[in-house]
């Protein structure tokens, strides 16, 4: 299959050579979710992915071509993503002894995390631009959950066949899953629960569109019943626990001035489970599952990690990456660690030298959409602002019962790109003013500054 890899990375970049930038970034954006990430073409040494290969010729456009990388400026939530990135160069550095595969390992990082992100920060501009986007997702989504909808009642994956040629270990094909007497779903993806995670991320984002006002609602309406379709295809309770938590966040955007309060009362709330009840206030949330045996798992591997000395000696740098710490057989007696806590999996293969920017850098995103919303003007574009934050806090909350990587990684940059991008989406380019913004005056410009 890596003739047949080629040959798509190579058509799509002549594709985006006639491109417009928003245009060649939806031509991105779908290649990175119809084409299996775990096909690949050797290019010297280095196997490259479709979408790696599509990602540095969209990057070499707009150098080449626009006048877009000159126009950028960089914003807290940039500054923190590129030191997170060298946070894990220094962690995996000082406890890797293999410093060359490593570095070829971080060099992969760059083209499913740095690169996607900028490429939205550069690209996305406007509001307009930004619909466009949200419009293609819809787009993108509906041959995935038609198809994911029948692998999961017929039992047949029509991609299933190229998971022969899996490009980084042995593999005998595809291996249906099944549950509840349904098969789970994954189509292209490299497994079920991130093929739901596509739907549950983007979905929340997506649903901003019924505020721009009633043309085309229908379509929204035919799309978003589409991603939920693929969303069941599933049959995973990270992605649904996902979704619900943001269908909570969406439903509470009428009562949104009364965060400090409910806030305020989640944390009392988590404290008095840990002062009456004999479990752990993360260990009744990881009930919102489909299995029991899967919830109790989720729990045990927080208390074994953070509360039994499971990181003990690996506080600051943390194992290394794709390191097993060897707490599946205190957990359950298993030969390996599944390490379904997003959370847990960044502080054990980078220790506090990368949670800490992880963190920092969700909390600066968290600043950039607080930000936007103060600069919107009318509830239609607040209202995209919100739907972009649901979808960052329903994932959020996934995080605690899975682990994201393939696809949803890059997904996730991509979500965060939005994030840096907003405050322009909202703003009036072609009407420069003064906005009063916690008692400073801004002049809103292009870049949302």
């Amino acid at each position: 299959m890596a003739g047949v890899t080629l040959v798509t990375a190579l058509a799509t970049c002549a594709l985006i050579f006639f491109l417009k930038p928003i245009h060649a970034l939806i031509a991105y954006f779908a290649v990175l979710v119809w084409y299996p990430s775990y096909l690949s073409a050797p290019i010297g040494t280095v196997d490259f992915t479709v979408h790696r290969i599509v990602i540095l010729f969209l990057f070499g456009k707009l150098y080449l071509e626009t006048k877009l990388p000159s126009r950028f400026k960089l914003v807290w939530l940039d500054k923190l993503l590129i030191v997170y990135f060298v946070a894990q160069l220094l962690a995996g550095a000082a406890t890797t002894r293999t410093l060359g595969s490593f570095l070829e390992n971080r060099a992969g990082r760059v083209f499913d995390m740095m690169l996607p992100y900028f490429a939205v920060r550069f690209i996305i501009t406007d509001k307009q631009k930004y619909l466009l986007f949200l419009k293609s997702i819809l787009v993108v989504a509906v041959p995935l959950a038609t198809i994911g909808l029948y692998q999961c009642l017929s039992g047949h994956n029509p991609a299933g066949f190229m998971m022969r040629y899996y490009a980084w270990e042995a593999s005998t094909g595809y291996s249906p899953m099944s549950r509840i007497g349904l098969t789970r779903a994954n189509v292209v993806f490299s497994h079920p629960i991130m093929f739901g995670l596509f739907f549950s991320m983007l979905g929340p984002m997506c649903v901003g569109l019924f505020g721009q006002g009633r043309k085309h609602w229908l379509l929204y309406v035919i799309g978003i019943g589409f991603m939920c379709v693929g969303l069941f295809s599933c049959l995973s309770s990270g992605p649904a626990l996902s979704v619900l938590s943001a269908m909570v966040f969406l439903a509470y955007y009428r009562f949104r001035k009364t965060w400090k309060a409910v806030t305020a009362m989640i944390i009392v709330m988590c404290a008095l489970i840990e002062i009456t009840s004999n479990r752990h206030f993360f260990e009744v949330i990881d009930r919102f599952t489909l299995s029991s045996g899967s919830a109790w798992y989720r729990g045990r591997l927080i208390e074994v990690a953070l509360l039994e000395g499971g990181m003990n000696g690996h506080w600051i740098a943390g194992f290394g990456p794709d390191v097993d710490p060897g707490w599946g057989p205190i957990i359950d007696r298993r030969s390996f660690t599944d390490i379904v806590n997003h959370y847990i999996l960044v502080l054990c293969r980078a220790g506090l030298i990368g949670l800490i920017p992880f963190l920092a850098m969700n909390i600066a995103a968290v600043k950039r959409l607080i930000y936007s919303d103060r600069l919107a003007m009318h509830h239609s574009e607040k209202w995209l602002v919100w739907c972009l934050a649901a979808a960052l806090f329903g994932l959020w909350i996934g995080f605690w019962t899975v682990s994201i990587y393939d696809i949803p990684l890059t997904l996730y940059y991509i979500m965060l790109g939005c994030c840096g991008a907003m405050p322009a989406v909202v703003s009036r380019p072609t009407f420069p003013m003064l906005r009063n913004v916690g008692g400073e005056f801004y002049q809103v410009n292009s870049q949302g500054v």
